[in-house]
């Protein structure tokens, strides 16, 4: 399959979002990335990852999933314990087998973070095999 059959149904616009209240177990000081109560940035990270995988992973040929190769975020402000954030992630380009968002988060409050993110899409069953012939 080609990257242009690939990624056929993907297009700068769509847009893909996740959401998190903060718990305990999302603070710098339980995930180890600081001793604040706060949210930690590598949660919010993941839960930008997920926004950009809610966009385009359903849109996907089966067999087929996107990985994340790069991401470029600030962490601009605090969320304490108990309040809900939520992250977009939208595609603004398309480029072989690669998908480009603009990304942010949100609390109830403020912009949280912001930044850009890439994915590249692969063949599941390929890319498993390259992973096991690293462990041999």
């Amino acid at each position: 399959m080609t990257a242009v059959n690939l990624l056929a149904n993907v297009s700068p616009g769509l847009k893909g979002t996740s959401s998190l209240v903060v718990g305990p177990e999302h603070t710098a000081a339980k995930v180890g990335s600081g001793v604040i109560p706060v949210l930690a940035t590598p949660i919010m990270i993941n839960v930008i990852e997920a926004a950009a995988l809610a966009c385009v992973e359903h849109l996907l040929p089966e067999g087929h999933q996107s990985l994340g190769i790069r991401l470029d975020v600030s962490h601009i402000a605090a969320t304490p314990v108990g309040m809900s954030i939520t992250a977009e992630a939208t595609v603004t380009k398309v480029e072989g087998r690669n998908v480009y968002f603009a990304v942010n988060c949100r609390d109830e409050k403020d912009l949280i973070g912001e930044g850009t993110h890439e994915r590249v899409v692969v063949n599941v069953a390929r890319f498993e095999e390259r992973v096991r012939r690293k462990m041999q």
